[in-house]
């Protein structure tokens, strides 16, 4: 039976966000990723924590952007974060600094 913290990688990994940035915001081997995937393995700890951070700017972000985009918006440098990656600032335990950004995006958006 099927974890809801792996449909929670699965939707991620269907939004587009690739093997490795997942990995790389959970600091998990890709190998891991690929058998949370596969539902082999299930996210436990600090990397459950992770996916779930990682699944909620994911499911924040499409809302005010293009899906397509998502993937990119993770990875590249924001100015607005110190020209940090949101991935690396997730992976290091910094969702809410992340939050906050697409809580400005969010309220562009909406306003």
């Amino acid at each position: 039976m099927t974890t809801a913290i792996v449909e929670e990688v699965r939707r991620v990994r269907d939004a587009g966000v690739g093997t490795a940035d997942i990995a790389r915001a959970t600091g998990a081997d890709r190998s891991t990723v690929s058998a949370w995937i596969r539902d082999a393995r299930t996210p436990t700890g600090d990397r459950r924590d992770r996916v779930i951070e990682l699944a909620t700017a994911v499911e924040r972000l499409s809302r005010v952007m293009r899906l397509s985009y998502v993937p990119i918006w993770l990875v590249k440098p924001n100015e607005a974060l110190d020209d940090a990656r949101p991935v690396d600032l997730i992976a290091g335990g910094r969702f809410r600094a992340v939050a906050r950004i697409i809580a400005e995006l969010e309220e562009d958006s909406f306003s």
